[in-house]
């Protein structure tokens, strides 16, 4: 059921590339969800995490096209504000507006009293060590990132340090602080619990030759 089911979907995301009215389409999507919601609950979940990106995707192309906030669904507290990527592990996500435990459920969070994606500096963003952010775990020095805003701008960052700290003994977060992007997520990976105290947090300095 569930590789029919990516394949499916899959196939909408080429359909949504072409057709001009995509709000009807999406709405085709959602009513799907709400069928397999009835069939099972586990394929409802996958088919919910899978169309969410859908709609993430299409909102952030026309954010990037129209300049504006774009939320992904008409009772989100959302928007994406930036693409965030490390491509030698492959990764490529929407970073969104706000940190919250709902906006983190869908992707990363830059964290509003940060510097804005693409401006000079402090940028934090913040997602869950078991999605998003769970890569996190396998960045080295040296590794590179690259950040795009919604005004189509291109920085590329190299990771130079890796850091755990306890948040309840060590404030770590500088609004102030330097121009650089700061990754963080909850620590230790393997952890059966979440909610601890610990946060591992990567530091990435930008390169100043690369951006656009």
């Amino acid at each position: 059921m569930i590789p029919m089911l990516q394949m499916i979907l899959g196939n909408c995301q080429l359909v949504l590339d072409k057709v001009s009215d995509k709000k009807k389409l999406l709405q085709a999507l959602l009513l799907l969800i709400t069928g397999l919601w009835l069939v099972g609950n586990s394929t409802y979940i996958h088919a919910k995490a899978i169309v969410a990106q859908l709609l993430l995707e299409t909102a952030w192309s026309e954010t990037r096209h129209d300049q504006e906030q774009v939320k992904p669904w008409p009772w989100a507290d959302t928007w994406p504000v930036a693409r965030l990527s490390a491509p030698h592990l492959g990764i490529n996500h929407i970073v969104l507006a706000g940190a919250s435990g709902a906006t983190l459920a869908f992707g990363p969070g830059h964290l509003f009293n940060s510097a804005a994606p693409g401006q000079s500096g402090n940028v934090i963003i913040s997602g869950h060590r078991d999605t998003h952010f769970a890569f996190l775990e396998n960045l080295k020095h040296g590794d590179t990132l690259l950040l795009e805003s919604a005004d189509k701008q291109l920085r590329h960052y190299t990771v130079s340090r890796q850091m755990i700290v306890d948040k309840d003994k060590q404030p770590f977060i500088d609004y102030d602080e330097s121009d650089q992007l700061m990754l963080i997520t909850c620590y230790p990976f393997n952890a059966v619990r979440a909610g601890g105290p610990l946060r591992y947090i990567i530091i990435a300095k930008p390169d100043p030759v690369v951006m656009t």
